[in-house]
């Protein structure tokens, strides 16, 4: 089989999956006598990628695989073909997440110590609907609180292959920075279910949606909403 055929291939089933797709997997589409080699494989990705510089679309390599998407600066427009309005997480929601992100494993109490104020229940509830954290052990203390980590989920929504990838703490981006990101992947997924929903006749939620957090911390909220977009995990480790 020529190389482009098989360029063809890979392309046309990165375009109709779901979800991202690992090189294994990638393999698995062709017959034993048939299949390239894993560098192979690779090597035809890089071409993709560079076939689709420059393009609305972008071939990314994450933590599940590799995957085609929108371009994180069309955000700002792309999220218009969704009717609905993409949900905001709330400030101390993002602080929660980013002080799991950069000092897992830790504990609730953990994350409180640190941000001064208790963590509501309702924002560990979404962290973990969202499958962005996940309990990952217990410490070995009396009580044996649950220790919380991220998921493959969160490196794959934040365009991440490894946690190596994070921006050292004095380079953590603005709230608002943040949001986009997550907004831009919202959509596309609200988009694949509305798409996939119509094609089906299932009339059910999509995946993405997924309510604001109100935080219910005494004296948190309005503060919050009124600081300076400072850096998430910066500021709160002051």
């Amino acid at each position: 089989m020529s190389p482009q055929r098989l360029k063809n291939i890979i392309e046309a089933a990165l375009f109709a999956a779901r979800q991202p797709l690992s090189v294994s997997q990638l393999g698995k589409l062709f017959g034993e006598d048939e299949r390239p080699e894993p560098q192979a494989i690779k090597t035809l990705l890089e071409d993709l990628a560079h076939d689709w510089e420059g393009r609305g679309l972008e071939l990314k390599q994450v933590s599940s695989g590799y995957r085609f998407q929108v371009r994180a600066e069309l955000s700002p427009w792309i999220s218009r073909l969704s009717e609905e309005r993409p949900p905001r997480y709330s400030r101390a929601l993002l602080e929660t997440l980013a002080l799991i992100v950069y000092r897992q494993p830790i504990t609730r109490a953990g994350i409180e110590e640190v941000r001064g104020v208790a963590v509501s229940s309702s924002i560990m509830k979404t962290l973990m609907e969202r499958e962005w954290v996940r309990i990952v052990g217990h410490r070995e203390v009396p009580g044996k609180p649950a220790l919380y980590g991220t998921t493959r989920k969160f490196l794959d929504d934040f365009n991440l292959k490894t946690l190596a990838e994070l921006p050292p703490l004095s380079e953590i981006r603005p709230v608002d920075h943040m949001q986009k990101e997550l907004e831009l992947r919202m959509a596309e997924e609200r988009l694949e279910g509305e798409s996939e929903a119509a094609n089906e006749g299932d009339a059910a939620s999509p995946e993405g949606d997924i309510p604001a957090v109100e935080t219910g911390e005494a004296g948190a909220g309005a503060a919050d909403e009124r600081e300076d977009e400072r850096g998430i995990v910066a500021e709160a480790l002051h």
